[in-house]
């Protein structure tokens, strides 16, 4: 694992702005706030030559929240090089007002030589040879369907959707991704991966206690790697990004929830679709009058427009019993509300160009190492997960957010299996808010 901190510079012609670091810029904001001076004023007695000085006493002139002025920092990056799937998945869950981007499956290495080591992230000593001779299986089954389903793509050019008159490159890319968007179910949470994010220190300094807090291994260690390149640019604020008691309970209670329900619904067969929808549409009865949905939704141009009140006041829950891994890590980077899921295995997606009963040895052999890592109380467990591996997945937001990931996730270029989740989503809304039906548009998918 590697962490490495992306400073932001004034560009070269942008020289008459004050150069301040992200700790004095959250410190003269905060000073600005207890004062009628302007901000002028107050940067004219910061020494340039000596930052550090000026920070330190602002900060001692009236006794700032540490959080309140941890927002202010503006965006610090942290690109976290050769890190698990399932960490990078946890990052975008804790993380929630980060900006950011993860490697693509398609782009990245598909072998065991790219997994973290079994001590990295806790496997125990006596499972580590079965743990690897399974993850190297999962990578095998992953490339021989990989090519299996590229050559069925040449061979039968029909069973691969394609825009009309597309260039032969064109073509070639999309029976790729067919065969790609198809196999990855194989691939093991493992695997390594790389993310980019960026967000104050204040959001920083809660993902690294977050982090610091879990049960497991590579979480801790990413937090010290996070908290030593961060303390380079904003160290007064970096130290309150400790382990704390509550999110260590927290953590803990949520492991051994997933442990039981993980132990109880565990299988390979693959779960049938199941959705659940909660729309609550009441206001306060002093702000009753409701704009007609209609007129919060009909003037806008794609999904980008504004939404009015009708839907940005209408909360919305919604979740599937059977959302694969492979899907879940996308899913869960729409930031809005608060997503949950006890990443378990209660069922094992397959898509229909792959037959389970081909690869059920290597399924029945990943379950009963997840059962074994379970029933040991090991956070490890989810290594040994693969793509496929379907769970329980919850999304808690306001219609006009919901309105916007069911047209972007059923829309061109959009994955198969979103667009069946978003689909069936769709429908259990429509069913509770009828007359939204006219102005969401649901698409098909097409490629791009």
């Amino acid at each position: 694992m590697k962490v490495t901190g992306l400073a932001l510079v004034p560009p070269p012609s942008a020289a008459d702005l004050p150069k301040v670091t992200p700790e004095l810029l959250a410190s003269v904001l905060a000073r600005y706030s207890r004062s009628n001076e302007g901000i002028h004023a107050i940067l004219e007695k910061v020494d340039p030559a000596d930052p550090d000085a000026s920070i330190d006493r602002i900060l001692k002139f009236v006794d700032y929240g540490h959080a309140s002025i941890g927002g202010l920092t503006g965006g610090l990056a942290i690109a976290l090089d050769d890190i698990s799937m399932w960490l990078a998945y946890k990052l975008f869950e804790i993380a929630q007002m980060a900006d950011g981007q993860e490697s693509s499956t398609r782009y990245i290495t598909m072998n065991a030589d790219n997994l973290p080591s079994a001590a990295e992230i806790g496997i125990p000593e006596d499972l580590a040879p079965r743990w690897q001779a399974l993850m190297a299986k999962s990578f095998a089954a992953y490339n021989s369907e990989y090519s299996r389903l590229d050559a069925l793509g040449v061979a039968e050019p029909d069973r691969v959707r394609v825009p009309v008159n597309a260039k032969p490159a064109v073509v070639t890319r999309i029976r790729k991704n067919y065969a790609l968007d198809r196999a990855r179910y194989f691939i093991p949470l493992a695997t390594r991966t790389n993310v980019g994010l960026v967000q104050s220190s204040r959001m920083w300094a809660n993902t690294v206690k977050h982090l610091d807090s879990m049960p497991h291994p590579e979480a801790r260690a990413a937090a010290g790697l996070i908290r030593r390149e961060l303390m380079k640019i904003s160290p007064r604020l970096m130290r309150h990004s400790s382990a704390e008691k509550s999110y260590q309970q927290q953590a803990q209670q949520e492991l051994d929830a997933s442990l039981r329900l993980g132990l109880a619904r565990l299988s390979t067969k693959p779960l049938a679709d199941d959705v659940w929808v909660h729309v609550d549409r009441s206001t306060p009865p002093f702000l009753s009058e409701e704009q007609p949905l209609a007129e919060a939704l009909r003037h806008r141009a794609n999904r980008y427009g504004y939404q009015g009140t009708a839907t940005r006041r209408m909360r919305v829950n919604f979740a599937w019993n059977n959302m694969a891994i492979a899907e879940l890590r996308d899913l869960n980077r729409h930031r809005t509300g608060h997503r949950y899921t006890p990443l378990i295995q209660a069922g094992f997606y397959l898509p229909p160009e792959i037959t389970h009963a081909a690869h059920q040895e290597l399924l029945d052999e990943q379950a009963a190492l997840t059962k074994e890592l379970m029933q040991r109380g090991s956070s490890a467990y989810v290594y040994s997960l693969l793509l496929g591996a379907q769970t329980p997945f919850e999304h808690s937001t306001h219609a006009d957010k919901f309105i916007y990931e069911a047209e972007l996730r059923t829309g061109m270029g959009a994955h198969y299996r979103y667009a069946d989740h978003l689909s069936a989503v769709l429908k259990a809304f429509f069913a509770q808010v009828p007359e939204a039906r006219q102005w969401v548009v649901e698409g098909t998918a097409e490629p791009e």
